[in-house]
């Protein structure tokens, strides 16, 4: 059914998404990192660079894997007029989440499909989609205290806004709204799971 899929995206946490719809790494699906540059361009809003960054990495990985189904994907986050990135260090992490405490953030995430065609040359046998999900996040007003141990605890290093909302780090909120929570994750699987059907993967199969 989906060993034709390719998932443009280095990320653990996306790839064990795509665990959570029944695939496996290695048997129904395979894994590459693009090479994209992903410094966002001037006066860029965090909805069009997850957009676009999405629909890149897709489009990089396809080139060159003519008609595999890839998916790629791009998630930006958002506080006032911060764009909330991985912070790397304990230190930057803090800065980050005692930046957001009180406030509400606004994470896009893209999500992009692409086929190459095996004929076709050039671009005009390509086919793909392209969407953003928005999900809406109120911090709670949080304490030094509480954000230095929530740092120390669920080590969100590698997250974009310094949290991990499948983990501890759903108690750093009063509030999540989304039409598709799987989107924070890193990848909206109830989307995915419908672009996959355009594409003739049915994650759930029609009985025989």
């Amino acid at each position: 059914m989906s060993s034709q899929i390719i998932l443009g995206s280095s990320s653990k946490y996306r790839a064990q998404a795509l665990r959570t719809l029944g695939l496996e790494l290695d048997r129904d699906f395979n894994q590459r990192s693009p090479n994209v540059d992903e410094t966002p361009k001037p006066m860029e809003s965090a909805q069009a660079i997850a957009s676009r960054l999405a629909l890149a990495k897709a489009k990089e990985i396809a080139l060159n894997n003519p008609g595999k189904v890839i998916i790629g994907s791009d998630q930006t986050g958002v506080c006032g007029d911060r764009i909330l990135e991985k912070p790397g260090t304990v230190e930057a992490a803090i800065e980050s989440l005692t930046y957001c405490s009180g406030k509400t953030a606004v994470f896009y995430t893209g999500l992009a499909i692409y086929q190459t065609s095996v004929q076709q040359q050039n671009s005009e046998g390509d086919k793909y989609t392209l969407d953003v999900e928005a999900t809406h996040l109120q911090f709670r007003t949080l304490t030094a205290a509480q954000i230095t141990k929530y740092v120390e605890l669920d080590k969100p290093l590698d997250c974009a806004g310094a949290f991990k909302a499948e983990g501890l780090g759903i108690a750093l909120f009063e509030s999540i709204k989304a039409d598709d929570p799987s989107a924070l994750i890193g990848l909206p699987l109830i989307r995915l799971v419908s672009r996959l059907q355009e594409f003739g993967i049915n994650i759930l199969p029609h009985s025989r």
